[in-house]
This record gives structure tokens, C-alpha cells and sequence, in this order.
């Protein structure tokens, strides 16, 4: 049986789509140690709703979330398709385990989505979808969350969340990309590696209250909220692999995680 894995993804500034350093280098080298899946289902720190919502359109757009960057990175356009027949069936496995899910035929990818992607597949020839997160829902509800979507990945489709292993953007030395990383951000990125490593999955769903500096990685959580769809979306006694380790701005970790065997 070919099953592809779930990933976790740090999407960093909007600028990775341009700024070189080595979380981009990494991911423009990604694809082909990757089984090229049939679908691409990104959960993004950047779609929130209340109940799980899928795009579910044939020719999604761009969306340039963001303001302060250069007007070259509002030109950026990943024209992946939509994958409409994919989306029903994302909405058929939510719904079978309860969840209240709607589809949205009209949004587009975000930045979470198209950033990590234009980088992956610049070819933009694979189908891309999205999955919300919910916004006034825990670590632990977004790993069941995770759980319920783990047959997709018997389908030929990989999961990818797209957030950020740490997110304190008051906190960047924006002047300097490649600044030495904080004492705070270098102990939580490294607690939450070894909680990985070592399957403990009930300090990793209480991280708020367990990891060390955790209020200050994560002043609001929902950039963390897609780590938690992958690892739900991983079988027990799968291999759980930390891809890649760096930093950004001082702050920004820029970590990429691959839970399950990777080709």
C-alpha cells in the first residue's frame, strides 16, 4: 500500500517566496524526495472558521493576504487546479466522524497555501485544496481533526499543515533575516522536537502549560494549530522525522516536520 505522509510545514514571511537562507533552500528541494500525490490538502494558519470549510472550487485564485511587502510578491500567482471531487470526498470523511462541514467554491489559496507550494511544485501541476482551522479550538481538537482526515493519506493525497513552529512577530530582529535565534525560541522549537521524538503525545497536546516559553512562541496559537492537524493525521508507531531546523528574523522558527515514511 503506498501511503503518503503527513507534513508540517513553518510557511515563515511571505518573503520566502523571494528571501534566499535555508528553510527556502530546503523546500525548492523537498519535491522529489516526496511521492507525487494525487491532491494536495494544505490546512493553513491563514483559513479559520468556526467549523471545518473546504475550498471546493475547479480554478481557486491567489490570495495576497498580507500588506508592507514589495509589489513584486503581490504579482506572485500559483495557478494549481482545485480539486472539486477530492473536496467532496475531505467533506465525506469530516462528516462521517461528526464534524458540521461546509464547502466554499469561491476562496482562494492563501499564503500559507501558495508560498511553501510555490517553492515545493513550482510547476503548480498538482490539485491543491484547503481545510480550515477553528480559532477558538484547542491543541487537542485539531489533532482529532487530524485523525478523522488519516484515510485521505491511503488515497494518494498528503496532508500538509502550514503554520509556524514559533510565531512572535513582535518579537523578530526584522532588520537581519539571518539574526542568531532568542535563547526563548531555540528551547521551545527544541522541547517540542524532543516531545516528537519520543512520542509523548500528552505533553505535546498540553505544550500551553508544559513547553518552556510557550506564551512568548506563541502569543495566539493558531499558527501552531496545523502541527497538530499532521501529527493527528499520523498512525501510531509511524516514523516522525524533523526535515528541517532553522530560524528566521531571530524569531521565527522555521522547522518542517514528516510524520510517516517519506518514499
Amino acid at each position: 500500500m503506498t501511503r503518503t505522509p503527513s507534513l508540517f510545514i513553518s510557511h515563515g514571511s511571505p518573503m520566502l517566496a523571494f528571501e534566499d537562507g535555508p528553510a527556502r533552500r530546503f523546500l525548492t528541494e523537498l519535491a522529489p524526495r516526496l511521492r507525487r500525490p494525487r491532491a494536495v490538502l494544505v490546512v493553513s494558519a491563514h483559513y479559520e472558521e468556526e467549523h471545518p470549510t473546504v475550498t471546493t472550487g475547479a480554478a481557486p485564485g491567489t490570495i495576497h493576504d498580507f500588506y508592507g511587502f514589495p509589489p513584486a510578491l503581490h504579482r506572485l500567482v500559483y495557478p494549481a487546479p482545485g480539486a472539486p471531487e477530492i473536496a467532496k470526498r475531505v467533506l465525506e470523511v469530516l462528516a462521517a466522524r461528526g464534524y458540521e462541514v461546509t464547502g466554499d467554491a469561491e476562496r482562494g489559496f492563501d499564503h500559507g497555501a501558495w508560498v511553501p507550494m510555490i517553492l515545493i511544485n513550482p510547476y503548480a501541476d498538482i490539485p491543491l485544496i484547503q481545510l480550515s482551522i477553528s480559532p477558538h479550538r484547542d491543541a487537542a481538537w485539531h489533532y482529532a481533526l487530524g485523525e478523522a482526515l488519516r484515510p485521505l493519506r491511503d488515497e494518494d493525497i498528503l496532508i500538509v499543515g502550514s503554520g509556524s513552529i514559533t510565531h512572535n512577530l513582535r518579537d523578530l530582529t526584522r532588520s537581519d533575516a539571518e539574526a542568531a535565534p532568542s535563547a526563548w525560541a531555540s528551547e521551545f522549537t527544541e522541547w517540542i522536537y524532543d516531545k516528537v521524538a519520543t512520542g509523548a503525545l500528552d505533553d505535546l497536546l498540553h505544550y500551553r502549560e508544559r513547553a518552556p516559553n510557550a506564551v512568548h512562541a506563541h502569543p495566539t496559537d493558531e499558527h501552531f494549530m496545523p502541527f497538530f492537524v499532521a501529527l493527528g493525521a499520523s498512525l501510531s508507531g509511524e516514523s516522525a522525522e524533523r526535515l528541517h531546523h532553522s530560524f528566521t528574523y531571530g524569531a521565527l522558527g522555521m522547522d518542517v516536520y514528516a510524520f510517516g515514511e517519506m518514499s
